[in-house]
């Protein structure tokens, strides 16, 4: 399935120099989907070289013109739905019902941008001195590196390629070896959009080896990055070296509080959409869920009542809620945890096992929790899967200083219908994103990124070009 694909450098798909590939790996029947091409130094030298002739064409091309393209590129993605939602769930697994969803995603955030281009607005300032003006404008900061993961490979990648061409700068997206053919897909979806060659620019391989080559480059200007803590830590680090600017969206631990005057029938089917969408492998996946204690056995009964109902198998099939883990190391991760939260005193209400009757695949049953402490590690360590722990608590002030206790600050979840209880709650949470009596928080519209290890900047919003743009002053004299 890689075949008319490889790396795409000078808008062109050629093989690695030195022809050699990866294999990439169907989660859902661990069989072989294709073999990816493989980059080596050569090729990223190449991709930084075109990336750079291609930055002196974009940002010498009007605001305007960019705009259609990127609207063309909207257009083409929601032309392709069922294929860019196959891709996610041969190499994703989500379930095909789920994949269309962030193929839309991605549709939006490229019409957003499309629009954000033709609104870099710069300003003129009043001078203390009567003969001089103060000018105030923004350029592209250069060359971008988008470092993209596996989980969401298309609507993360969209948001950096989009976000950086709507400010005028050229861009290398790096996706994960997992999930090559998906960023491959849409990338070549801006070939055919007219994106002019070396504006955009794919490098697929090794991660590590990739990203510090780029990273120790003079092209490079600014990195994105969407991963784990411990990787945008050393992404960090590394980019130190050359002052470069980074824009870091890391890991996420969700709180999820629920009040005590609430339809819990409601909250539940919030509480599973958010929860289980691509099987909890979601930075905004509400992981720790505090239930007031006079709705937490109900909450509880609930929520195994509705998860029983899921049903788990392979992707393709559109009768399927859950598709596997992504790979065999998130699935044995999310057993090590499930058995380390037994060992802590945990009970097991719901899952807690690999399913009956699949013999291939990396499966693993919805899983819900009691009898859970704030000191066990499955509420310090983000899960990363299909986890469910359910703690109570008795006061507002105690439940809000237990869910900030933590070093990730990405998102929390608050249901309540009082209103005054609404704002108070969602201004103390020392997250970047907070959802109130709603389940869906990342949106083309809205600024997306999290505080504390979750890293900063922001992706979405009007906000977001921001982080792409270089800000100039001019002091202007006049006769």
């Amino acid at each position: 399935m890689y075949e008319n694909f490889g790396q795409f450098i000078d808008g062109k798909w050629i093989k690695s120099s030195s022809k050699q590939t990866y294999n990439v790996i169907n989660p859902a029947t661990e069989e072989l989907i294709g073999k990816a091409s493989k980059a080596n130094s050569e090729d990223i030298q190449l991709a930084l070289k075109s990336a750079e002739k291609g930055l002196q064409i974009w940002k010498n091309t009007s605001p305007w013109e960019r705009s259609k393209i990127l609207r063309k590129i909207s257009e083409l993605i929601r032309k392709k739905t069922d294929i860019l939602s196959k891709w996610l769930t041969l190499e994703v697994g989500k379930p095909i019902v789920e994949s269309p969803g962030e193929v839309g995603g991605a549709a939006d955030i490229f019409e957003w941008n499309s629009e954000e281009t033709k609104r870099i607005f710069g300003e003129i300032n009043q001078s203390r001195f009567s003969n001089t003006r103060i000018h105030v404008y923004y350029q592209p900061v250069g060359v971008v590196a988008a470092l993209v993961p596996w989980n969401f490979p298309i609507v993360l990648a969209s948001r950096k390629i989009s976000t950086a061409l709507a400010a005028g700068c050229s861009v290398i997206v790096k996706p994960d070896v997992i999930t090559p053919g998906s960023v491959m897909e849409l990338v070549n979806i801006c070939k055919e959009a007219g994106v002019p060659p070396g504006v955009v620019n794919l490098l697929s391989g090794d991660p590590a080896e990739i990203s510090e080559e780029l990273i120790k480059s003079n092209i490079i200007k600014k990195i994105s990055i969407t991963g784990s803590t411990r990787v945008g830590k050393l992404i960090l680090k590394q980019a130190a070296d050359k002052v470069q600017r980074v824009t870091m969206e890391l890991s996420g631990h969700s709180p999820f509080i629920v009040f005590d005057d609430v339809n819990l029938e409601t909250v539940t089917d919030m509480a599973i959409s958010a929860k289980f969408r691509n099987n909890g492998q979601v930075c905004i996946s509400p992981s720790r869920f505090y239930i007031h204690e006079s709705k937490k056995k109900e909450f509880t009964n609930l929520m195994v009542k509705k998860t029983k109902k899921l049903k788990i198998g392979n992707g393709l099939n559109k009768d399927i809620n859950l598709g596997p883990m992504t790979t065999k190391q998130r699935l044995d991760g999310i057993e090590k945890l499930v058995e380390q939260t037994k060992k802590e005193g945990a009970n097991i209400l719901l899952g807690g096992k690999r399913p009956q009757g699949f013999n291939k695949g990396y499966f693993y049953e919805p899983t819900i929790f009691d009898n859970v402490k704030d000191d066990f590690t499955i509420m310090r360590e983000e899960p990363f899967g299909p986890l469910v722990p359910i703690l109570s608590f008795n006061e507002f002030d105690e439940v809000i200083n237990r869910a900030n206790n933590n070093d990730l600050g990405l998102c929390s979840y608050i249901y309540t219908n009082n209103l005054e209880k609404a704002h108070r709650a969602s201004e103390l949470m020392e997250t970047g994103c907070v959802a109130v009596n709603t389940p869906v928080v990342a949106v083309a519209e809205a600024p997306f990124g999290g505080i504390k290890q979750t890293g900063y900047g922001r992706e979405g919003g009007s906000m977001a070009i921001k982080d792409y743009l270089n800000i100039k002053y001019t002091h202007l004299g006049i006769k």
